[in-house]
């Protein structure tokens, strides 16, 4: 299998926490920049409203079969529109916590739809931008006298 290089010096990744209603139709996109990557677990992110959220809206707006939350992972190029789709998966990504705290509560969503039968409205712009989010921070966390 040969595959296109995507060199990280001209691209780049991002992760996008899409939500499916139960008509299959998008309702939200959250696309999240991966600064920092440690052994294919994204480390530290940002969130960050750009072409991504168009381009999905207009390629992926209607997908038979989709219904939740669905993980996709593109290549972004830093000086020109191209687009680099790798992967979707029909979960909640690793990075989501990012997604979830900046305002797009998939959870939430899920229990109004098939719990309560509330119909999920397009929300594109329920998340705030740019905010920045270390995922999986890794220093020791001391509390003297703790007597809990």
């Amino acid at each position: 299998m040969f595959l296109e290089y995507l060199d990280h010096d001209v691209y780049n990744e991002f992760t996008c926490d899409l939500y499916y209603g139960k008509d299959n139709k998008l309702k939200c996109v959250v696309p999240r920049k991966r600064i920092e990557v440690r052994d294919g677990e994204v480390y530290k992110a940002l969130t960050v409203k750009n072409l991504l959220v168009d381009y999905i809206k207009e390629n992926l707006g209607t997908v038979n079969g989709a219904v939740g939350c669905l993980t996709a992972q593109f290549f972004v190029h830093s000086t020109e529109d191209k687009i680099r789709a790798i992967e979707i998966n029909p979960r909640f990504g690793g990075g989501y916590p990012l997604s979830y705290l900046s305002g797009a509560n998939y959870p939430k969503w899920i229990i109004e739809e098939f719990a309560q039968g509330k119909q999920i409205e397009e929300s594109f712009d329920c998340w705030e931008k740019d905010l920045l989010m270390m995922i999986r921070y890794d220093d020791e966390i001391l509390v003297h006298g703790y007597k809990g």
